[in-house]
């Protein structure tokens, strides 16, 4: 439903229609919210997977996950893949394996394109009721006591007692709520492309930590392929870049010991600057922050989007249990948001910042150390076990 009204009032407003946004709206209208949702692109058309193609952005789905998916009526989607197991190995030998099996569940996560999320999620926005605002942008914010006003950019304006920022990193909605924050880089840009590989990757996602040349993640899509993840010095980005088709699947089988043998590139190579975001706050006045607009997290754990989710869940289930409580902006539920979120959000934060600095860190002596440490990790199923459990979720 598109809205063409001078001025709408509403429960919800929610900006940002990502994966986070889109799951969250149909979420918020189930647990019997009036919502809106604006963005920037209209929404409309087919995002359906092209057989002869795959999507230059994927994502690894973690169990947690796929059940709020469920949950709403958009999982599991037309096209993904199965991750059965995860081979870890570190810059000095160092490993670290995880099993579906070992854990007990049907997957540690699923391989899913973009745009086969997107044409999952898109058919419950019209099937909740979602009032959708788009393509528009929004101009001004501006936060009373009992409601939030935003113009947009062709003049209508939007009332609503709760806002949502799932605008991204970079939230505007954040910036005009007061919570400012600068993201900070890590010096590293996320090279992603698509190859046909030339043996069976068998299920198994492969994620090798390379010193000062970043982490090098393989994810297995459907049939012989995989997409790969190479968060990479900027200097280093740049040169994989620069390279033929052939030089770059050559460079990206040999940092990987040529597991799958021979690789081809599918597709040119995107890139996506990596930055680290903690805010003092997922909350302020009538404003609640849902992905990326509320955390940033380097990707070599791939848990970005599924910690969006988990936002999305939390939030949309405390409006449900409100009870008399009608208000959904009520400072009572968002801070029951907040506290909610605080644990999980700030354990993916430390682990994976941790990560990314000890093993991008130089001293031999470190080195030694982190690789000795993945390798004790492998050897003690039940601390195993304790590292995947939040992951799984």
């Amino acid at each position: 439903m598109t809205d063409t009204a001078a001025s709408t009032r509403h429960d919800v407003l929610v900006v940002g229609a990502g994966l986070v946004g889109l799951a969250l709206a149909p979420a918020l209208a189930r647990a019997g919210l009036d919502v809106a949702l604006v963005d920037r692109a209209p929404l409309a058309g087919d995002a359906t997977p092209d057989a002869a193609s795959f999507d230059a952005r994927v994502y690894a789905i973690s169990p947690g996950s796929a059940a709020f998916l469920a949950g709403l009526g958009a999982w599991p989607p037309v096209r993904l893949e199965a991750v059965e197991a995860m081979r870890i190995e570190g810059d000095a030998g160092g490993a670290l394996a995880f099993s579906a099996y070992d854990l007990r569940q049907r997957a540690l996560a699923w391989i899913v394109e973009e745009r086969a999320l997107r044409s999952a999620l898109l058919p419950r926005l019209a099937a909740g009721g979602v009032r959708i605002l788009a393509p528009a942008a929004i101009g001004t914010l501006a936060f009373a006591p009992d409601v939030a006003r935003a113009t947009l950019d062709d003049g209508r304006v939007v009332a609503a007692r709760l806002v949502v920022g799932a605008d991204g990193l970079r939230s505007r909605v954040r910036e005009a709520a007061g919570l400012r924050a600068v993201p900070r880089p890590y010096g590293q840009t996320a090279v992603v492309a698509n190859f046909a590989c030339e043996r069976p990757h068998r299920g198994i996602a492969r994620q090798w930590f390379l010193g000062a040349d970043g982490v090098l993640a393989w994810l297995p899509l459907p049939g012989a392929h995989v997409s790969i993840v190479w968060s990479a010095p900027e200097a280093l980005a740049g040169d994989l870049l620069a390279l033929p088709a052939a030089d770059l699947a050559e460079r990206v089988a040999a940092a990987g010991g040529r597991a799958l043998g021979a690789l081809d590139l599918l597709a040119p190579p995107s890139a996506f600057p990596l930055a680290f975001l903690r805010l003092p706050a997922m909350v302020a006045h009538r404003l609640a922050l849902v992905g990326d607009a509320a955390h940033g997290v380097h990707p070599l754990a791939g848990q970005g989007v599924n910690l969006g989710f988990g936002d999305a869940e939390a939030l949309a289930a405390i409006l449900a249990q409100r009870g008399p409580l009608a208000d959904p902006g009520a400072p009572l539920l968002l801070e029951r948001y907040a506290r909610r979120r605080a644990e999980p959000v700030l354990a993916m934060q430390t682990v994976t910042d941790a990560l990314a600095r000890l093993f991008g860190a130089p001293p031999r002596w470190l080195g030694w150390l982190r690789n000795a440490g993945l390798s004790a990790v492998d050897r003690l199923p039940p601390v195993k076990r304790a590292l995947a459990q939040p992951a799984l979720r």
